[in-house]
């Protein structure tokens, strides 16, 4: 398994970077037990990968608990990513990225995955109501307290991006170090801005969503409407404007004839739709690591095997041409 730096760090990561979305049966769309989920983490880290990602809105924190049960006695050599910014009581100040909430919410992540330090800690989305020289500083002190060893964030735009490695010079504090967007064949935008953006501020990119919520897998059907223990239909029953809009998009007649294309190149080179996606992501100019969120060994497996995956340049080229982004973003949940 390759391992990357991460951004302008000294961090080393493996190109492929376990999602834990999936893990825990509390509050959450889709979700595994415990007990499989370790399975998962055990063959990931057996294969010789080292970089986890989780957040402490996953499953009402179940994920970074089982994540923290998992690593005992192999901690240190783990790359451990968590984020904050969801809501983790009602109270006016338990949620987003102010000084009260941030400072809450690391010690409740820390103490969830039975640690005393976090290797990546990430803004898991931005916060119009916190001035954003508020959120770098209170982040640097996590550095400087040993707490936190690199900062990152998550579903940043451009200008954002901008705005808070700025706001870390003007605080005399420390930059980002990573950028985790969602990116797929199906939802290209990021190329136009948000890449060069991070190439420019020394951030790496790990993306997530690479099969675009199982629509590349091949989970759906025009004119099918979702099984009722899928990840769309989890998200169409959220009653959440962004949910449904997110979901619309992904079953768009566009989404499907994208399918369609990665369907017929993993037919021509006898492997699976999963493999192709996730190869497509994986050799993307820009792109550190991906994000995969498998929900049992099985798709973890499937998963894995696109990270082997070399796409030939001429079928890396049709699915180029009939991805080619459309003229409005596909836009989603923080995940």
């Amino acid at each position: 398994m390759d391992h990357v730096r991460l951004g302008g760090s000294g961090l080393k990561v493996s190109r492929a970077c376990l999602g834990t979305m999936n893990f825990g049966t509390g509050p959450g769309v889709g979700g595994c037990e415990e007990a499989e989920a370790i399975r998962v983490i055990d063959a990931f880290l057996d294969a010789g990968n080292n970089f986890i990602d989780t957040a402490d809105i996953y499953h009402a924190g179940e994920a970074e608990r089982i994540v923290g049960k998992a690593l005992r006695g192999r901690r240190d050599s783990v790359v451990v990513a968590t984020k904050a910014f969801g809501p983790q009581g009602p109270g006016p100040n338990d949620r987003g990225l102010s000084r009260a909430h941030l400072t809450r919410a690391l010690e409740a992540s820390l103490r969830r995955l039975g640690t005393d330090y976090i290797d990546l800690y990430q803004c898991h989305q931005w916060d119009p109501e916190t001035p954003v020289e508020e959120t770098m500083a209170t982040l640097d002190g996590f550095v400087r307290s040993g707490k936190v060893r690199y900062l990152g964030c998550s579903n940043f735009t451009a200008p954002q991006i901008v705005e808070a490695q700025w706001a870390a010079e003007r605080v005399g504090g420390t930059r980002m170090v990573s950028l985790q967007p969602q990116y797929s064949l199906l939802a290209r935008l990021i190329e136009a801005e948000i890449l060069p953006a991070c190439e420019r501020h020394g951030l790496g990119v790990v993306t997530y969503a690479p099969l675009g919520g199982g629509v590349l897998a091949g989970r759906y059907r025009r004119g099918v409407a979702p099984g009722p223990d899928s990840r769309m239909s989890s998200l169409l029953e959220m009653s959440s404007p962004a949910a449904d809009r997110w979901a619309g998009e992904m079953l768009s007649e566009r989404s499907h004839g994208i399918a369609d294309e990665v369907a017929g190149v993993a037919a021509e080179l006898g492997v699976t739709p999963v493999e192709v996606a996730i190869a497509w992501v994986a050799a993307r100019p820009g792109v550190t690591s991906v994000v995969i969120g498998p929900r049992d060994l099985g798709q973890y497996e499937r998963n894995a095997a696109g990270f082997a995956l070399g796409l030939p340049a001429e079928l890396a080229a049709r699915l180029e041409e009939v991805s080619r982004p459309a003229h409005r973003p596909v836009t989603g949940a923080s995940f």
